[in-house]
């Protein structure tokens, strides 16, 4: 069977061909209003759409392959994210509530439709903005709850998912630079060092996010109120996403409070720990953020590839490429400091 329909939604309006897709998410619903693309999303496409019912609007996003077909690599695949979203929500994850999976017969391609949530996902704004102003100096222990609820969620009916250990993880990455026609010293140093300072696995694989960062949460006044984008999600070391959160590039030019931009590691540790996680020792930390910048380097330079061979040409895309250079001055400082 063909899964690669003919991109409807760039071709007719889409309060009528997305009437049938909320009809399917929402008993009841009578109407679509408000129904618009939103902006950013260099793999995947995210619209915006109410669903009108008797008892009143019902806030929908949907989610789906850019164009309505995969064209590239885009992590676990749409279906794997919504049973993930949807076993994270079920184990009170702040996620949102995936209330339809795409099928063929919606014709518009992989997907699935959730509850829009309320808030703000611009780093800026988060950080900046008055109305963020008393959540934020306690927005990275919140943080750290919301990584130690995710890290406790019951891995079973979760074996769609790749299952890594820290070494495995970091050959998997150096396979994807491989595939690149980058070259970079300090990459090739960054991933030997790694390999030399690998720990060891951990006695029981959990759920770990892989992009939790700030830009991917969305925040109302009142603290978070759902993680998103869940599409690199996989079994493996539960630090993992706390090196990630704390990568110079999710710091957004606050580089003295390294969780989100926000806060301290102690402060997303204690959030963390409180929360039931198992707090990582420093060298393993360490090794994770090491790793998580060595990471968004290479999708830096991937994505140079993809933007110069007009695999991608998206303005997302080019904005990613030319971070790359970013990445080598962080690795540096944090693998090879000055004596």
């Amino acid at each position: 069977m063909n899964d690669e329909p003919t991109d409807l939604l760039a071709k007719g309006d889409p309060r009528l061909l997305l009437l049938p897709l909320a009809r399917a998410a929402v008993p009841g619903c009578t109407a679509v209003h408000n129904a618009r693309r939103l902006t950013g999303g260099a793999n995947q496409e995210t619209w915006a759409l109410d669903a009108e019912t008797e008892a009143g609007a019902v806030p929908l996003i949907l989610r789906r392959a850019r164009g309505g077909t995969l064209q590239r690599s885009t992590g676990i695949g749409l279906d794997a994210e919504a049973l993930v979203i949807r076993t994270a929500y079920g184990n009170g994850v702040p996620a949102p509530e995936v209330l339809h999976v795409l099928s063929a017969g919606d014709g518009l391609g992989k997907g699935f439709v959730m509850r829009r949530m309320a808030g703000e996902t611009i780093p800026r704004k988060i950080l900046q903005g008055d109305a963020f102003s008393a959540i934020r100096p306690r927005l990275a222990g919140d943080c750290g709850k919301a990584l130690a609820a995710i890290h406790a969620v019951p891995t079973d009916g979760l074996d769609r998912l790749e299952r890594f250990t820290p070494l495995s993880r970091v050959e998997w990455l150096h396979a994807h630079y491989r595939a690149t026609e980058q070259v970079s010293p300090v990459f090739a140093y960054a991933f030997a060092w790694l390999r030399a300072h690998a720990p060891d696995a951990p006695e029981k694989p959990a759920l770990v996010h892989g992009d939790f960062r700030n830009g991917n949460l969305m925040i109302a006044p009142d603290g978070i109120s759902a993680v998103l984008d869940w599409e690199n999600a996989h079994l493996g070391d539960p630090a993992e996403d706390l090196g990630w959160f704390c990568v110079p590039s999710w710091r957004f030019g606050n580089l003295d409070k390294p969780a989100g931009g926000f806060g301290t590691r102690e402060d997303l540790l204690a959030g963390y720990g409180a929360a039931g996680g198992c707090i990582p020792s420093p060298d393993r930390l360490r090794f994770w953020e090491a790793y998580g910048s060595l990471y968004w380097g290479v999708v830096c330079a991937r994505s140079v590839d993809e933007f110069r061979g007009g695999a991608d040409p998206s303005v997302e895309r080019a904005m990613i490429a030319r971070r790359a250079s970013e990445t080598e001055l962080d690795l540096l400082r944090l693998i090879a400091p000055r004596r």
